[in-house]
């Protein structure tokens, strides 16, 4: 949704124009025969606003922190909700969805057991091979919407050994698709969440462009 529009969670088909004045938000996917996508990205065609800015690069360092997190085995995913936000919280920002859902392979976008998620009562555990979205948000009444959602897959993280013998996971994303520079303050950014958002972009390109010609390796370039 455009503007306004894309201020509704889960957004319905209007005549709100797409201008270089507003920001769009996409939120797309379909299901193929190796399995199911789920991404959003927020875009502007034009100077964001400072407001605007700093409502995405919120959600973007949000998105990070989730991205990066590494946790113990038998994690349930409520605990891991709070590292989406707190950037958000920071900023006195927050959003009233949850954080990310289980993908099913072939079967529903949407699909249990698995969330994370501020409601605590879902006490399913993350597993190594699990896929799960990341896609924390911000929503303006009548003004605008922000959300950046990957999926993420759930790997064994190497750790040093301790005492306990304890296992970590982490995540690793599986969407490649840019994010849009112009949205971002850069100087709300710390020296590793710019290094995040280079490498995914370098990742981004070296996965793509092989595949891409024209236009669109313009364009991705």
């Amino acid at each position: 949704g455009a503007g306004g529009n894309g201020a509704l969670i889960h957004g319905s088909p209007s005549d709100s124009p797409v201008t270089t004045s507003t920001l769009l938000l996409v939120d797309s996917g379909g299901q193929y025969a190796d399995g199911t996508t789920d991404a959003t990205r927020t875009m502007h065609f034009g100077e964001p606003t400072a407001e605007e800015k700093r409502a995405f690069t919120a959600v973007l360092k949000g998105h990070i922190g989730l991205d990066v997190a590494v946790f113990p085995e038998n994690t349930i995913g409520f605990v891991l909700d709070a590292f989406a936000r707190k950037a958000l919280w920071a900023c006195g920002l927050d959003y009233g969805h949850g954080t990310g859902h289980g993908v099913g392979a072939a079967l529903n976008v949407h699909e249990g057991p698995i969330s994370v998620s501020p409601r605590f009562g879902n006490t399913n555990v993350l597993r190594e091979g699990m896929v799960l979205s990341n896609e924390p948000g911000y929503y303006q009444a009548d003004c605008f919407g922000v959300r950046i959602e990957n999926l993420l897959a759930v790997e064994k993280a190497e750790v040093a050994k301790v005492p306990d013998g304890k296992s970590f996971l982490k995540f690793s994303y599986l969407t490649l698709i840019p994010i849009d520079a112009t949205c971002i303050d850069v100087t709300m950014l710390d020296a590793a969440e710019r290094q995040w958002v280079d490498a995914y972009h370098a990742d981004v390109r070296a996965q793509l462009a092989p595949l891409l010609e024209g236009e669109a390796l313009d364009w991705l370039a």
